[in-house]
């Protein structure tokens, strides 16, 4: 019987300096540990990075991570467009195979006592590993961002971390970790500029304002565009290729359409859509395109990437 598998996808805020990331990334090569993607969007400030393994050596990897990020990230002075409360943003655990989602919330809650005990960062769980109700929604988590949080854990003791604390880390604020299945970030660029068409979109189509199922989505201006940035939850209810064709339609009423398409980390195979609108506006295959055997998580765990040499 194989071994069991999960991934871990964490965000750290941080898309500008490659160095910075790659010390990061080289701080997770843990044995047994494989590095399938990571990216950088320095209009969003971001970098998303993709592992897998087996599961006690993947989340020390994410502990060592977060411990790498408090102290090469300040968020003192790091802006971006992307909301934030930690240098490790979020640090979700993903079942891949003969592990079930109730024991990857064991493993997000490990991860969270230890580096809050190692570093010192507080931590928030969430989705499902939160220990309470109401920081399900990591939109709810980050409400404020770093410096609303910040200010609010000293005011309102219903804001303060679920491990560590009171207060936030000064400059590394706190980390959200959690356990869910598998999530596709999804943007799409638009033929305009006006940011205010990417928000009134992204307003209709996510699922807590009455739209698809599943669906989160902000208005942001990237690269000179307007771009709707998306994160779907369960493409088995609501696949790409839908949210593709709400977003097409909303801009058409506003007088646009998308141009180009965007994933943010992986994808899984049975997502894939061939032939699909959205998938020829992800590029052609080659550098700057779509590359099924780089992008899709089954063929990534087969090939994964070099590890970045420790900073």
């Amino acid at each position: 019987m194989p071994d069991p598998l999960i991934e871990c996808v964490p965000n750290f805020s941080e898309g500008r300096r490659l160095a910075v990331v790659e010390a990061i990334v080289a701080a997770m090569n843990v044995e047994g540990v494989r590095l399938l993607d990571y990216s950088l969007d320095a209009d969003h400030n971001r970098s998303v990075v993709t592992i897998a393994g087996p599961p006690a050596a993947v989340v020390e990897a994410a502990i060592r991570a977060a411990g790498r990020a408090s102290q090469l990230i300040d968020l003192t002075t790091q802006e971006g467009v992307h909301p934030r409360i930690g240098a490790a943003d979020v640090i979700p655990f993903v079942p891949i195979r003969d592990i079930s989602l109730e024991q990857c919330v064991l493993l997000a809650r490990q991860a969270g006592n230890e580096i809050w005990r190692r570093h010192q960062v507080p931590v928030y769980f969430y989705e499902a590993a939160a220990a309470r109700p109401d920081r399900a929604m990591l939109e709810d988590v980050r409400r404020g961002q770093f410096e609303g949080l910040r200010d609010a854990v000293l005011k309102e003791p219903a804001r303060r971390p679920d491990v560590g604390g009171p207060f936030l880390h000064p400059t590394a604020g706190a980390s959200a970790i959690g356990a869910r299945r598998f999530l596709i970030a999804f943007n799409l660029y638009l033929d305009t500029a006006e940011v205010a068409v990417a928000r009134a979109i992204a307003k209709d189509i996510r699922q807590s304002g009455g739209g698809l199922a599943g669906v989160k989505a902000m208005g942001v201006s990237a690269q000179g565009q307007a771009q709707v940035s998306m994160n779907i939850t369960d493409f088995t209810r609501t696949p790409v290729g839908q949210v593709y064709a709400a977003v097409k339609e909303k801009a058409r009423k506003h007088g646009a359409a998308p141009v180009r398409a965007e994933l943010i980390g992986l994808i899984p195979e049975a997502a894939l859509e061939r032939n699909s609108e959205w998938l020829r506006l992800l590029g052609e295959i080659g550098p700057g395109g779509f590359d099924p055997e780089e992008k899709v998580l089954e063929r990534r765990l087969d090939r994964p990437l070099p590890w970045p040499s420790a900073q």
